[in-house]
């Protein structure tokens, strides 16, 4: 077998992202055959031993990718000690291959809900998330009122953040129908709230309840209901699904993006 680079194989064992792998080596926190690896690294997976903060890891073969609705109040995280629940907590054994060490792809804040990927294909991960591919996100976002003419123009202007300018790939009002199906997903039922659509490729800390906020139209549940062609529909809140193979395909690939297609009508 030939040898690869480092942070190839550590993103083929499901500890991390390429670009994750890369910012580990480069802190120390990987070792090849007990010495302190460096960025740049090769090895050959079948004879060296590597180790992440000291855990020895080993190439998974069997890809999993997994797609939770996640509820509000659990962390996106994998681990965190002051958190009293974590994303893993909500996936069933029967889901996770034997020894598979699971991760998300991307994050979603803590107090927002929706879908969120967890896989262990560091290099389809990367793809997912890489800003090139344009792989959209789309939110629900309840509000406790309508916004007016100036609030909607400046969202779709455009909001000055400290990375820049942040905007939205479109701003709608949600109609009733898919208000009453999305009602029908969430736990806890949602309160009287007025409910709009944005998506959004930039994926800034925070970015929507930050716009929101700039405007004075505060955030008050905020739902991630697409990932490029993956859609919430039927998942309940702290339900888990396999995703299927084309799914896979096209979010690998890009897919679902609004250059890569028109939006599709909403569910």
């Amino acid at each position: 077998m030939p040898m690869e680079r480092l942070q190839k194989v550590i993103a083929a064992s499901g500890v991390a992202s390429r670009r994750q792998a890369e910012v580990l080596i480069a802190n120390g926190r990987v070792t090849v055959d007990g010495k302190v690896a460096t960025i740049g690294s090769q090895v050959d997976e079948r004879k060296a031993i590597i180790a992440v903060d000291g855990r020895v890891i080993g190439a998974t073969t069997q890809r999993t990718y997994l797609l939770l609705h996640k509820p509000a109040g659990v962390t996106s995280t994998v681990r965190d000690r002051h958190a009293e629940h974590t994303v893993l907590d909500y996936l069933p054994t029967a889901l996770v291959p034997e020894g598979a060490r699971l991760y998300p792809v991307g994050r979603l804040d803590q107090d927002s809900e929706g879908l969120l990927i967890l896989t262990n294909d560091g290099d389809w991960s990367e793809r997912v998330l890489h800003p090139r591919y344009g792989v959209e996100r789309e939110y629900a976002i309840g509000l406790g009122g309508r916004l007016n003419g100036e609030q909607v123009d400046a969202l779709k202007g455009g909001i000055p953040l400290d990375e820049g300018l942040a905007t939205l790939g479109g701003l709608r009002s949600m109609t009733d129908t898919e208000v009453r199906r999305l009602a029908e997903l969430l736990r806890p039922a949602p309160d009287e709230l007025t409910w709009y659509r944005a998506t959004l490729a930039q994926g800034w800390k925070r970015q929507l309840r930050r716009m929101f906020g700039a405007v004075g139209m505060p955030i008050e549940r905020l739902v991630r209901v697409r990932i490029g062609p993956v859609r919430i529909d039927g998942l309940e809140t702290g339900r888990v699904r396999s995703l299927k193979a084309p799914e896979v395909r096209g979010l690998g690939s890009g897919g679902g993006s609004s250059r890569a297609r028109p939006n599709p009508p909403p569910p």
